[in-house]
């Protein structure tokens, strides 16, 4: 998968209005490196679980290699961040519904 040359803030717009999976990667391409935005393996983490579950195999990849960098409360911490990403993304799509229903 190829990582897409957009700024932070359209990969977040990617990534959430879009699910897109390419997005999800290059966020966290970005947070493990610090290129453009603080180094923070936590939301690196976070980004290559979503993308991973998109079926981003680099995703994967990134992630167990950033993973055995970690300690467990740190993953433990990413994958909390993750579920929480997917309950809002729920909750907002139903609210969409049922203002297009209303």
């Amino acid at each position: 998968m190829a990582c897409l040359e957009v700024g932070e803030p359209e990969l977040h717009k990617l990534a959430r209005e879009d699910r897109a999976a390419d997005a999800m990667y290059s966020l966290g391409i970005l947070y493990s490196t610090g290129d453009g935005v603080p180094l923070d393996y936590v939301q690196a983490h976070m980004w290559f679980n979503l993308a991973s579950m998109m079926g981003n195999g680099d995703a994967r990849e990134w992630r167990g290699q950033l993973a055995a960098e970690m300690s467990q409360l740190d993953i433990a911490d990413a994958q909390k961040q993750a579920r929480a990403w997917i309950a809002e993304g729920k909750a907002t799509e139903q609210e969409e519904v049922a203002a297009e229903v209303a």
